[in-house]
């Protein structure tokens, strides 16, 4: 008989040397990079769409929304398509990566707040934050990252 879970399974995935996380719930399916169809007039960190599976779906350089560079692909970019809850309907996109790494469980005890660092930054996006040997792992809350303009603008004509 299994115990009552005090855990929760999350994707990890690199930007660069960072790790980040998101819970294995709003990840539909992980792809190969390809280049995205551009979209004229777009934020700079909207790469475009992608087709997946006969839906085309708006693909993001989480890079460059969170104020890194721009990812420049290698063999390992992979892009999460992800079925993100918003307020009152699901907003499917992609997420670029410079690697998936694995779906890990993380008990909930050791899932630290976003650090206070005394002056006001916006990490209203960060659900938490998880020690380990070689670092931190961020989990990110993609609802809370994308602005409301984001997901109005990245919401696919299809699903309008």
């Amino acid at each position: 008989m299994a115990a009552i879970s005090h855990e929760s399974q999350f994707v990890t995935f690199s930007l660069g040397e960072e790790i980040f996380a998101v819970s294995v719930e709003v990840v539909r399916e992980i792809l190969d990079y390809a280049e995205a169809f551009k979209i004229p007039n777009g934020p700079d960190y909207l790469l475009g769409l992608r087709n997946v599976r006969g839906q085309g779906v708006p693909t993001i350089d989480l890079r460059l929304k969170l104020g890194l560079s721009k990812t420049v692909p290698t063999p390992h970019t992979r892009v999460l398509v992800l079925d993100i809850p918003m307020e009152n309907r699901v907003l499917t996109l992609g997420l670029v990566a410079d690697r998936v790494f694995e779906v890990t469980p993380f008990r909930h005890d050791q899932i630290e707040a976003a650090p206070d660092i005394g002056v006001r930054w916006r990490s209203d996006y960060i659900a938490g934050v998880v020690r380990r040997e070689d670092g931190f792992v961020v989990i990110v809350d993609l609802a809370r990252l994308l602005s409301r303009e984001d997901a109005s603008m990245l919401q696919s004509p299809a699903a309008a």
